[in-house]
Formats: C-alpha cells, structure tokens, sequence
C-alpha cells in the first residue's frame, strides 16, 4: 500500500473541507454530473472503451501496488546468483518471487535459455510494460485536462441561466453560486484527483523500467555465469550514490 498517496489525497481534501463552513451550499447535483461524468464521457470519447474501463484497475496501482527498492532487488538478485552458483541453475526452480518479471527471467535461466533469448525476450517485455504504463498514465492526464473545461462549461450554462431571469433579483445570487461551482468541481477533480494520479504513474512506470533493467542486468550475468561478489558492486551502479554507500557499508 502506497501511504504517500493516500495521506496526500486525504489531506487534500481535509484542508479543503476545512475552509468550507456549509457544505450543503457547496452541493448541486446537475453541476457534479456535467463535471465528472461529462469529463468521464469526453475522456472515453479519446480514449478505447477497453483503455477506459481499465482505468480503475491502472488508478489502484497508485495506492495499493508495492514497488520493489533497488536494495532489496539488488539483495535478491546476488542470493539467487550464489544458489546458482553453487548448486547450478536448477535449484532457482524452487525459489518463491513476488517479482513476476524476475521470475519469469528466472524461468527462463531454469529452462536453459541463453543468455541473448534472454535478455532480448526480458527487454521487449519490458518496453511493452512501460508502453501499457503510460497510457494508462496518459488517461488520467487528459481527463485532468477535460474537467476544467467541463466546468467552464457548466459555468456558461449557469449564466445564460442566470441571465435569462434577471427580473428577480433575489435569484441572481444563488444562481451566480450555483454557476461558479462546476468551475470548483472542474478544477478540484483535475488538480487533486486526475493529475496528480498521472503525475504517480509516470513516476512509477520509471521506477519500474529502472528495476527491470537491473533484473535483466543481474539475470545476464548469471547466464554467463558471474561471480556472485562481483554482481553486486555491478548492480550498484543502478542506484545513487546515497545508496550506494549504504550498500558498500552493508557488504563490509
């Protein structure tokens, strides 16, 4: 579970509510519709239905997907590079990965397969990987995009509304209100909900790229059969130099 995420949109939100003191004035139903589900509309009518109905699935990533850090990948990947080399390559088979990237190189250093099929195979996959990320990522950007729009929108319907009935005054207020709030909703669900969404997943999609690439380095050198105390200085490079310190001292 990603905390970050979660505490950012929760105290979003909470300083936000905290300056409203009627939230029953803040509240229109029709504005609400033509923000989000007329965002939600206009961002399926750029997207694939298949791309949209996926957003859910792609939005969880950033609140409950687990990402590996280079240390522990790095721990990893020399733990498996000495199993191998001491009692060969069959004995990864029975090593339990959460890693499903690492597991399948694995599989593969288990099958037998050399050391170009595997890097060639890992690195498609990879790239394919990040490709299905970023579209991901780019839905929410351009949803981000679309709200405000939506509720101006709203806004310059409420207007023409409001002026069509100028002859009581007393309606002139509230439906002025009532106008400005899908601008609100507009500009709330784009700055703290989709962008910021988009902004994480762009974020994550490169994290992810930069491990794989570490796997596939580590798997490639255990092909050729490394040696074991070598890998990790090797895969250090990946990390900054922050990092890298803490695994030199770590290894003595």
């Amino acid at each position: 579970m990603d905390i970050a995420t979660i505490v950012g949109l929760l105290g979003a939100f909470g300083l936000i509510f905290s300056a409203i003191d009627d939230i029953g004035a803040f509240i229109d139903v029709p504005s609400m519709l033509i923000v989000v589900a007329g965002s939600a509309m206009v961002t399926m009518c750029r997207s694939s239905l298949a791309g949209f109905l996926s957003a859910g699935g792609v939005a969880g990533k950033c609140f409950m997907y687990k990402m590996d850090t280079m240390p522990d990948l790095i721990e990893t990947m020399v733990e498996l590079a000495t199993i191998a080399r001491k009692d060969g390559m069959i004995a990864l088979e029975g090593q339990e990965l959460s890693n499903q990237f690492l597991a399948k190189g694995v599989g593969m250093l288990v099958d037998g397969a050399e050391q170009d099929i595997i890097k060639s195979s890992l690195e498609r996959e990879k790239d394919s990987t990040k490709i299905r990320q970023i579209l991901g990522a780019d839905l929410f950007a351009a949803w981000g995009e679309v709200a405000p729009a939506m509720g101006m929108i709203g806004t310059l319907i409420g207007l023409v509304q409001m002026l069509g009935n100028m002859s009581d005054p007393k309606a002139i207020g509230p439906a002025m209100a009532v106008a400005l709030l899908t601008t609100m909703y507009g500009a709330i669900l784009a700055n703290v909900i989709m962008l910021p969404l988009n902004m994480k997943l762009v974020e994550m999609a490169g994290v992810e790229e930069q491990n794989n690439e570490l796997i596939i380095e580590g798997l490639v050198f255990m092909a050729e059969g490394g040696n074991p105390r070598v890998l990790g200085d090797k895969l250090a490079a990946f990390c900054d130099p922050a990092t890298q310190a803490k695994l030199a001292a770590a290894a003595g």
